[in-house]
């Protein structure tokens, strides 16, 4: 659980680092925006 919470954490400063918002971070990965929600919060790394 920790791995889960430390790499949302990860993805979160990295989506705030280059200035970009939970849907144009997703858009870019091609993933919806939910989904970064969810990593950033722990809730799933699918």
């Amino acid at each position: 659980m920790e791995n889960k919470k430390t790499f949302g954490a990860y993805i979160c400063r990295c989506r705030k680092g280059l200035g970009l918002t939970q849907k144009e971070f997703a858009d870019k990965l091609f993933v919806t925006e939910s989904a970064v929600s969810k990593w950033e919060r722990g809730g799933s790394l699918r």
